[in-house]
């Protein structure tokens, strides 16, 4: 869990890109010039055709890069050409890893420097067998939660590591943020009970967001507003937004 350690040790800037969009080369591209960027820790979204915790713009990203036949697989194996000392994760649903084989995901994870998974459908009471595989190759399994499961953090956390995924939204990514009193709330019940650091996502779109947030949770996450800028923006100029973002 070294990598966690970094990425946090100043406050992590975590970014979300879906794999595969616009294409695995750009995605592979971004990949190697993540050690220049303002990044601390990427989330990789594994393309899904059901991606039940998305919102549109990623929804319908995941939803092209699957039409172009972008799979686990293929991200796998892209990821094997790449070279970075970043924290990686895996934000996959468990679909995708029950059909590629729990064993064989877990292990293939390892080999290609994934530090962690956040698995959005996989509830704490189905995931014991799952969090034993990924404790013995040192995969964090990262919990998410909300506003409205808080009541359920201390299970949850149960079988936590890597980091805690703060969810801002009642919907799904990119939605309007609940009040933020209520998160400022929820992030401190965390604390109480787990040491590990929390990371606020889900509706963070700006410089301004970003600052707010900082104040009492230890990253903020973008997802929706990379994906959406990756459409039509270079590798260096996504990274020019993201220093903009993060600033």
């Amino acid at each position: 869990m070294d990598k966690f350690k970094k990425a946090f040790k100043n406050g992590a800037n975590i970014g979300y890109l879906v794999a595969g969009y616009p294409s695995l080369e750009y995605t592979k591209e971004f990949l190697n010039a993540l050690d220049s960027s303002a990044l601390d820790l990427l989330e990789i979204g594994i393309p899904y055709s059901d991606p039940i915790a998305d919102g549109p713009a990623i929804r319908d990203a995941s939803f092209e890069a699957v039409s172009s036949g972008v799979n686990a697989r293929a991200v796998f194996h892209m990821l094997g050409s790449v070279k970075t000392t970043k924290c990686l994760v895996f934000l996959v649903y468990y679909n995708t890893i029950f059909s590629y084989g729990e064993d064989e995901f877990i292990a293939d994870c390892a080999k290609v420097g994934i530090s962690g998974l956040i698995i959005p459908d996989l509830p704490f009471e189905e995931n014991c067998s799952l969090a034993k595989k990924c404790a013995k190759l040192g995969i964090a399994l990262v919990p998410l939660i909300s506003v409205t499961t808080g009541h359920r953090a201390k299970k949850i956390l149960k079988h936590a590591s890597g980091f805690v995924y703060m969810i801002a939204s009642l919907g799904v990514t990119g939605s309007k943020q609940s009040p933020e009193d209520r998160l400022k709330e929820l992030a401190k019940n965390i604390k109480k009970i787990s040491s590990l650091p929390v990371a606020v996502g889900f509706g963070v779109r700006s410089n301004e967001d970003a600052k707010r947030l900082r104040s009492f949770c230890d990253g903020v996450i973008m997802g929706t507003v990379l994906v959406e800028a990756s459409k039509n923006k270079s590798v260096s100029e996504l990274n020019a937004l993201i220093s903009e973002l993060f600033a």
